[in-house]
């Protein structure tokens, strides 16, 4: 494997000439799908520089990105994270699945986790570096607020239809 670039946390590299990204900061990437009691799905808003414009995700996070943690647990990560971006606090988490961010560009891998018995224990939006808005949308009207959000120029993370598919039909089948 061959360097070609390094920064502070990703690294650029070539392999039988094939180039890709590592993060070199954290152990895992964790991803929340979240509902209230309500029956409403947690989702994040946030400026992304890579794309210029304010993207609707699922929060998440990094694991093993905290100096003298770095080898946090997915789970634990995960609970951080989702108390952190939207200020509940999940009452039990169960990991639904896992798979590459971007098998042709990343080795960074996601852990989806579906988070419930939710507790409100404050405000999220991030830490100091973060400038997060928190939405709480019904399940039923999840598609339509997406596309209304879309057609004002808002992206939308292609992992929140992911979400729909964990809360929909098969919410009891897990």
């Amino acid at each position: 494997m061959k360097l070609l670039a390094e920064g502070r946390h990703l690294r650029l590299v070539s392999q039988d000439g094939w180039e890709f990204i590592q993060r070199t900061a954290a152990s895992g990437v964790v991803v929340l799908i979240a509902t209230t009691s309500e029956g409403e799905l947690l989702l994040v808003e946030q400026h992304r520089p890579p794309v210029g414009r304010r993207v609707i995700e699922l929060p998440a996070g990094l694991s093993g990105d905290i100096q003298g943690e770095e080898d946090e647990a997915l789970a634990s990560a995960a609970a951080r994270e989702l108390e952190e971006e939207t200020g509940y606090r999940p009452g039990a988490l169960r990991q639904v699945a896992e798979g590459p961010v971007s098998a042709g560009l990343s080795d960074e891998t996601l852990t989806f986790f579906v988070a419930t018995d939710l507790v409100r224990i404050g405000p999220g939006g991030g830490d100091e570096s973060e400038d997060i808005t928190v939405h709480a949308i019904p399940l039923a009207q999840v598609p339509d607020w997406l596309t209304q959000a879309a057609a004002r120029g808002v992206c939308i993370d292609p992992k929140v239809y992911i979400a729909l598919h964990f809360t929909t039909d098969n919410r009891s089948a897990g």
